[in-house]
Formats: structure tokens, sequence, C-alpha cells
């Protein structure tokens, strides 16, 4: 459990730790949405080629990056499995069968697009946590939020509680660690079994990891209250925020290869089609 990445930041001297966090934000929902257009395999290697290159400049390590990946397996491998057996292709492209169960070409295809893109899912936010700090994160998300609190939506107060979440998951998740070892150490026994009796022998992690986390929450909320925390009202900051060329410029990067990814999704790299439509145009 100490491999989880979600919410951690690794320090480094890096152009993406240097991004504007507000822009990261935008970035990143672009990268989600860009997954969603792409479906071939070699969007998804076009893709995973370019987080490879944002994690070499960003100087993060890169088994840090794909340690984020194991807390994933199991919805891949659920989601390979049903894909698997429940998708029905075409009957010249059975591959094999056996009693109810078939398998054919097209969902041996699609399971392997699913997998890839949940990959890519998990990694690009894990990159976007790991080069940017929660602090940051939450003053970027309340500033392009900042329209929504003219409507009396407490932006500033949904911020913190974002920032706090991604802020304790590596402290649970080191607690999670140490009563288990602790349980281990007194002949608890979390390998055996059936799943029934795994999830059974969860139960001695799991009470203490709840009232841990309600002592945590209640020393937290003391230590915002003696520091006079009121929300937003009368709140300044020590650095403001200013988009730079650098942030500009990696707009433009990630716009051209969100572009890139629609012309393998319509087919836009057809000359012909690209001619017609310039004849059209004029």
């Amino acid at each position: 459990m100490k491999d989880v990445s979600i919410g951690q930041y690794y320090p480094a001297n890096s152009v993406i730790h240097r991004l504007d966090p507000r822009l990261k934000l935008v970035l990143c929902i672009m990268y989600i949405v860009m997954i969603f257009f792409i479906q071939t395999f070699t969007g998804y290697a076009l893709t995973a080629v370019f987080i490879l290159a944002l994690v070499f400049i960003s100087r993060v390590p890169l088994l840090k990056v794909l340690r984020s990946l194991k807390a994933i397996i199991f919805l891949v491998l659920f989601t390979v499995i049903l894909t698997v057996l429940f998708f029905r292709g075409n009957p010249e492209d059975l591959l094999w069968s056996a009693w109810i169960i078939r398998i054919y070409k097209a969902a041996l295809i699609n399971a392997g697009k699913m997998a890839l893109r949940i990959i890519l899912l998990v990694l690009g936010p894990t990159v976007l946590t790991l080069t940017t700090t929660p602090v940051e994160l939450t003053d970027a998300l309340e500033r392009l939020l900042k329209p929504l609190s003219y409507i009396k939506i407490p932006v500033h107060e949904l911020a913190i509680i974002m920032s706090i979440a991604l802020r304790l998951i590596p402290t649970l998740v080191e607690e999670t660690d140490k009563i288990i070892s602790a349980q281990k150490a007194r002949g608890a026994d979390f390998e055996s079994g059936n799943l029934f009796k795994r999830a059974k022998a969860m139960l001695p992690v799991l009470i203490p990891l709840f009232v841990s986390s309600f002592r945590r929450a209640d020393e937290l909320a003391y230590a915002m209250d003696s520091r006079c925390y009121r929300g937003a009202k009368g709140r300044t900051r020590m650095k403001i925020m200013r988009l730079t060329f650098k942030d500009f410029a990696a707009f433009l990067v990630m716009a051209a290869f969100f572009f890139c990814i629609l012309l393998l999704r319509y087919n836009w790299f057809n000359i012909g089609f690209i001619a017609e439509i310039i004849a059209r145009g004029f």
C-alpha cells in the first residue's frame, strides 16, 4: 500500500512543476476528454509515448508513476474478463467456444482497448498530482471555479475539502499499512481462505482505521480553528498566479496533440478528404 501514488507530490525542478496549476488542471481535463476520442491502438500508442515524454520532462521516476497502476489492476482485469466473455461479434470471427462461452476476435480487441483506456486515464492525473502540490491544486481549483461564487456556491470550502482529502490519502495509506503490520504481528491472517473469510479478516483493520480517521479529522478541525480559519473571508495570497509564455506553449502543445488524435479518430489524414474540405471552404 506504500506504492499508492495518488495524492503524493514529488519535488523536482522541471518545466512541468513550474507550470501554472490552473493550466495543468485544464490540460488534465483536456487529456481525459481526449482519451475518449481514441479508437485505435495507434492513438493509444501515441498517447503512451506522450505520457512517457511528460514523465521524462518532469524528472519524476517512471516507477513512481507506474506504481499508481497497482490500485487498478483488479479493475482492469475485471473489465477485460467481462468484455471478453459477454461481447458478441460476427460468427466468422469466433476464436473459441465451450458450452455457453464464446470468445470472438473483436472481443479481444475491445478488451485491449478498454484496458489501455483505463491505464492511460490513471496515468494522466497521476502526473498532475506528482508535479503539483495540494496547496497549488486547491488555489487553482478555487480560481477556476470563482465565477460560481457569485451564485452563492461555497467554492473556497469545496476546494479546501478536495485539498484535505487529497492530502490525507497518503497518510491513510500509511496508517493502514501500520495497522495491518500490527495485526499480523498478533497472528492475524489476511491471505488464506476464500473471499468472504478475507473480507471478515479485514474488520480488525477497518475499525481502527475509522477511529484514527475521525481522530485526525478532529485534530485538524481544532488546529484550523485555533489559527482563526474563517474560510475565504479576508483571505489573501502570498503568490499571485500569472500565466507566462511557457504556459501558453504547453497549451499549444496539448492542443496540437489533441488535434492529431482527432485526425486519427475521424480519418482526417486522408489527403483527398482534406482537399475536399479546403475546396468547400473556398
